[in-house]
């Protein structure tokens, strides 16, 4: 064992025995959480798409002990060498490097495939790993659009293999409490929830068509995607802002707070769903909101609101991100970290619980590695012993099902009327248009 993968496990252990006091996790014992050093299995990960997110995903696969990190995959080579060099260095052997995930995913060795890639290559790719008989480590949002993410649920219950989106706050201990504070009724009911996030992005300027650089496979970069030329200003990040490939801020990081709030509200499905918003800082490229409020209907007198402003970083109830909770005796803040604040309705604070680890919610790479562990762990105690996945499927798609339907509200310019049942659009063709998506012949979704 390499001496990083020694001192990430003492200090995640040390985090886990610090947080978890008084059985904040239901569910886990604290003999489970001993296990976040010591166990003897080993979980064999593939990780795909290694530039940023997946950089921090791989190095956190990696100091795992209960995890090796065989294979790095990426079309952009130089991505690939350095994630394959960093996990190398953290755990004392080098991981293959693939091109194409799909060799990757051949190969009888792989247990896990762990996806980081751009939006439109999230369902694909856990779909063909799910059929190569691999588990799943999905980044959110768990989809591109409602089709994918549907069928991706269908998936997981048919090749029974385990399936985790990476809405990590859903095993974090503080926010467990508080959560489970709110559902004893601490405050009262929950009644209108708010989420909101908060950014200083510059512009992402008028892109030129030039030539793919040799270090990049466009082709398979694009995958599911109907083919457009490659562009200046697309590679990489940049393209969360172009429908054709991304979902904007409100799935980029709206879905993290929606998550929350739908958590704490005990609410699955909304009845009616509006959004209002545009790009208004700049003109240049970028085609989703960058200013947009997304408005939540829900059945029993409930409703939800999340707010993004991705050109406007001032900050709500002092936090860049962050959800409140307003109930009939008080309300609950929780400021995107691994703390929450209670307050009565005379704005009085009658409790606080503070977050020991730091967490910056800005560094779109790895925020909070130290927690982000405890979800790993999550997947592997389910994987191993059968334990419940804190962030599974489908609740996965339930909650980027919500932001999606706000999404396709924005893009239609009017308010969908929505089945509670199984949150379908009600009528409107146009909307139901969005509902999918078109794919490149012969990448289409099959199952």
């Amino acid at each position: 064992m390499s001496k990083s993968r020694r001192d990430f496990i003492k200090k995640s252990a040390t985090v886990s025995s610090a947080l978890v006091i008084g059985g904040a996790l239901p569910g886990f014992s604290a003999a489970s959480y001993k296990n976040i050093i010591g166990a003897n299995d080993k979980i064999r990960a593939s990780v795909m798409g290694v530039n940023s997110r997946g950089y921090a995903l791989s190095a956190n696969f990696a100091f795992q002990q209960e995890c090796d990190v065989i294979h790095i995959c990426d079309v952009d080579t130089r991505a690939s060498k350095k994630a394959a060099a960093n996990v190398a260095k953290i755990q004392g052997t080098k991981p293959e490097e693939f091109g194409d995930f799909r060799k990757s995913l051949e190969n009888k060795d792989v247990d896990l495939m762990v996806i980081a890639t751009p939006d439109h290559w999230h369902a694909p790719a856990a779909l063909l790993a799910l059929q190569a008989g691999k588990h799943v480590y999905v980044e959110k949002p768990v989809s591109h659009n409602p089709a994918e993410g549907e069928m991706l649920v269908r998936a997981s219950d048919y090749y029974k293999k385990s399936v985790q989106m990476g809405n990590q706050r859903r095993s974090w201990p503080n926010v467990i409490e508080g959560i489970n504070e709110l559902k004893k009724g601490v405050i009262g009911r929950p009644y209108f929830g708010k989420g909101w996030y908060t950014n200083n992005r510059p512009s992402i300027g008028i892109g030129k068509v030039v030539d793919v650089p040799d270090w990049l496979n466009w082709d398979l970069w694009q995958g599911p995607a109907p083919r457009k030329d490659y562009k200046d200003n697309i590679v990489h990040y940049k393209w969360h802002w172009r429908w054709h490939w991304g979902t904007g801020e409100a799935l980029n990081n709206g879905t993290h707070m929606v998550d929350l709030l739908r958590w704490g509200m005990g609410v699955d499905y909304p009845v009616k769903v509006s959004s209002n918003g545009g790009r208004y800082r700049y003109k240049d490229d970028w085609e989703t909101p960058d200013t947009q409020v997304i408005n939540l209907d829900f059945e029993n007198d409930m409703i939800m609101t999340w707010e993004g402003r991705s050109c406007n970083g001032r900050y709500v109830e002092g936090s860049s991100v962050g959800v409140v909770f307003y109930c009939d005796e008080g309300a609950m803040v929780m400021n995107g970290g691994n703390d929450y604040k209670i307050y009565d309705l005379k704005n009085k604070l009658v409790k606080e619980v503070k977050n020991e680890v730091e967490i910056n919610p800005r560094d779109l790479a790895n925020p909070a590695s130290q927690l982000d562990a405890l979800h790993i762990q999550n997947l592997f105690n389910n994987i191993l012993k059968g334990e419940p996945l804190a962030a599974g499927v489908h609740s996965g798609y339930k909650s980027t099902l919500l932001v999606q339907l706000g999404n396709i509200a924005q893009r239609v310019g009017h308010s969908l009327e929505i089945n509670p049942e199984n949150g379908h659009i009600i009528g409107d063709r146009k909307a139901k248009k969005l509902w999918s998506r078109e794919y490149e012949k012969g990448w289409e979704m099959k199952f």
